[in-house]
Parts: structure tokens; sequence; C-alpha cells
């Protein structure tokens, strides 16, 4: 396949994205190549673009979200069928460190981040190692699909936290994580209480199942909400440091708090407020291999969510430096692109 050639998003430095011409990869011997056909615009993306992190190995095809259909096995690759559809999961631990013997995978120190440390699928072909494509079955739709990898992230993120159905849980930023987690918290017996800067994205958390807090609302207006509510976990989904702060601040008294957003830049916390008032902070970061994507995939088979309502934005790879610049600006819930 090296002598044909495709389209590929490369971003060649912040800011800047260009489709370029490039060779269409060969798959190794455990690899399959993948004709993409629909892709997720996922915040990474925009940090990629943005420049905020130092190790971004420029120019790269960036993309880590997508679904398509087996075009090339390896020489080694069992399992798999050429024409099958399937969705990527774009981080690859080393299944041999202590972290993965220990479960933790996703922190493992030798992981292999798929369009973000190496070449990724915002292009018309990829390549992945076979380990880690899954079949979509056939009744999951494709815009469905599309959003497994981040529904898998909402997940371990919602098993991360000690509540459990029943309990009234608070979620901070409405991103796509975020909404993800409100929907699938809601569709699970939680209560959820949803808080943006957004309105779009709290009427769309409303529509989820969640209970809207107004745009506007101050620390003190959260603590009361929260309180009054009953509270018991709070999940920062907005990966800026004043919602993590804010969060902190506003948190009743013994509440659990869980981070997934991925702010830059340091947050603002007293120990005495943690020590005092009994609140323990959890980190959550993607997912578990390969359970959450077992889980995530049989959720959509089983017809128990439907991700694709968060989508706010659908549009073709042709338009993808301006769908990315777009994203940048926050105030979609997730765009996605048809190849």
């Amino acid at each position: 396949m090296s002598s044909e050639q495709m389209q590929a998003g490369v971003l060649v430095q912040p800011k800047s994205l260009e489709l370029q011409t490039r060779p269409v990869p060969t798959p190794g011997a455990q690899e399959v190549l993948l004709k993409m056909e629909l892709l997720g615009i996922c915040g990474s993306d925009v940090s990629l673009y943005l420049g905020h992190r130092s190790n971004t190995p420029f120019p790269l095809i960036i993309g880590h979200e997508g679904i398509g259909r087996v075009e090339q096995l390896g020489a080694e690759v069992c399992g798999l069928q050429i024409g099958q559809r399937v969705v990527i999961e774009p981080n690859f631990p080393c299944g041999h460190c202590a972290m993965c013997w220990s479960g933790r995978g996703n922190i493992c120190l030798h992981k292999r981040i798929f369009g973000v440390l190496e070449p990724g699928c915002f292009a018309e072909y990829a390549v992945i190692p076979a380990q880690f494509v899954w079949p979509v079955p056939y009744n999951v739709r494709d815009e469905d699909a599309v959003l497994i990898e981040p529904l898998a992230v909402a997940l371990h993120g919602l098993y991360t936290a000690p509540a459990r159905p029943g309990d009234v849980l608070a979620v901070v930023g409405l991103g796509a994580i975020g909404l993800l987690l409100t929907q699938l918290a809601y569709r699970m017996g939680y209560r959820v209480l949803a808080y943006d800067r957004v309105r779009e994205k709290i009427e769309l958390a409303e529509q989820l199942g969640a209970i809207p807090l107004p745009t506007d609302s101050s620390e003190a207006d959260l603590a009361k909400s929260w309180q009054k509510a009953g509270v018991s976990t709070i999940f920062e989904c907005a990966g800026a440091a004043p919602a993590l702060t804010m969060a902190i601040a506003a948190a009743p008294r013994g509440a659990d708090l869980v981070v997934l957003g991925l702010a830059d830049q340091a947050s603002a916390l007293t120990e005495f407020t943690l020590t005092r008032q009994g609140i323990q902070v959890l980190s959550s970061i993607i997912y578990k291999h390969p359970l959450d994507f077992q889980r995530s995939i049989r959720l959509l088979e089983q017809g128990f969510i439907q991700p694709s309502k968060i989508i706010s934005q659908s549009t073709t790879f042709s338009q993808l430096p301006a769908a990315l610049e777009k994203a940048s600006q926050g105030q979609d819930s997730k765009i996605i692109l048809t190849v």
C-alpha cells in the first residue's frame, strides 16, 4: 500500500494544521491498516493544536478517536477480517511493567499514545496494533461507535468514585467527557447536577437527565446547591485550573472529588480545607485495557446509552483545519468528521 497516497491532517506547529499528501502506511506483522470513515475531535487534539504539550513531535498526524474498515492485515494478525468495521483504542500499554501487572496500564510508563506521540488517525488511512482495534456490533450506529473511546473514559471515571446508583453527583465541565459521564450516571440511576459556563452545554446536559445549575453560579452558589442536594461526589471534567479550585472550595463536607480534567496550570487548594472537611481527591485517567472498552461496547450493543446525542456539529474531513479551530473555542461539545 505504501506506493499509494492519502490525505492526512498534519500538525506542523501550534495553531497550524495542514492537509498534506502522505504515503499510505504499511502495517507490520501484528498491525492492521484501517480505511478511516468517521473521526472525532477530542480535547486532547485541541490541547496539541494550541501548543499546550511541550513534547509534541512536530510534524505529526494527530487524532485518536475514529472508526474505520479493516483494509489490510499484518502477517501475524488473527481474528479480524478485511472490511470489518472497527473502533480504535488509542492508548497502548506495554503489558509488562509493574503498573500493567497491577492492572494499572492506564498509567503505564511505556504507554504509546496514538495521535499524540506517534502518527494518529486524522487521515484517510491509519495503522494500528491489532490488539487495540475492536469490532463494532452490527446494531451500533457509526455516530455512536465513533464515541466509544471517550465513553470508556467517562465510564472509567464513574467507576473510580465510591458513589453508587441512587447517590447524588455533580459534574463540573460539560465537554464530551462531562456530558457522557452525565448521560451514563443518569441512566445508571444516579441523580446528577450539571454545571458549565456555556448555556448550550447546560441545556444539553438537562436533555440527558441532569439538573442544570445556572451558568453564572458563583462558588458560594455551587456550595449551597450541592449541600442542599446532598452531593456525595463531584467530577471535575473542565480541564481548567479555576474549575478544580472552585470544586474543592464548594465541595460539601465528606465529599469525594474525582479529577478527569487535564489542566496544564496549577490549581489552588488549602490542605486545611481538604483535611478538616474530609474531602477525598481521586484521579481518573483514560481507562483500563481491555475491560472498559469491552464494557462500553456492550452498553452500546444493548442500547443502554446513545453517545451520539452529544454531537454538536458534523462536517467533512476536508474541513478539518476549520473544525479544529472551532473546537478550540470551547463552545462545541463534540465535532465529528466524515472521511
